[in-house]
């Protein structure tokens, strides 16, 4: 039964989270749900690969952070485990990132100036709660274990040679 329960809750935050941040609003509100897609337009083909790789970035973080680390994506039902494996071996917020390729990917196949504001803005946003709220919270929830995984992984970019 807790096993369905994290999937279910995992899948609630994907869909309300990410979903609004990359979904309905782009969609909704930037005229994504307008766009001709041209199979043979090379911006198209590269935002539609952006787009792509995001989304197997975030099912990937997504189920590292249900498997190894027994929580969701959301900040009100977080790992219960620190996750340093997968993805987050090479940097901290990989699921932040993937939702800004995602919307970079949107921007460019909708060639919206305004959507690229949004993704501009989105990641200013995130970056201020991580650095704000998230960091602080996890130093606190896993202590020096943290600390250490701060000090081997970047942030944004992996670090090289670390």
């Amino acid at each position: 039964m807790s096993r369905l329960s994290l999937a279910l809750r995992s899948l609630l935050w994907t869909l309300l989270l990410p979903g609004m941040v990359a979904g309905y609003i782009p969609w909704r509100l930037y005229g994504l749900s307008h766009v001709h897609v041209d199979g043979t337009n090379p911006l198209t083909l590269v935002a539609l690969l952006l787009m792509a790789a995001g989304v197997a970035l975030l099912l990937a973080c997504v189920w590292e952070f249900a498997a190894r680390g027994k929580g969701t994506l959301s900040p009100v039902d977080p790992p219960k485990d620190l996750v340093v494996h997968g993805l987050y071996r090479y940097v901290r917020n990989p699921m932040y990132l993937a939702v800004s390729t995602i919307v970079l990917g949107e921007a460019l196949l909708a060639r919206s100036r305004a959507l690229l504001v949004y993704w501009v803005i989105f990641f200013v946003i995130v970056n201020l709660f991580v650095r704000l709220y998230e960091e602080p919270a996890r130093r606190r929830q896993f202590g020096q274990s943290y600390e250490r995984y701060q000090q081997r992984v970047g942030r944004w970019l992996p670090r090289i040679g670390a």
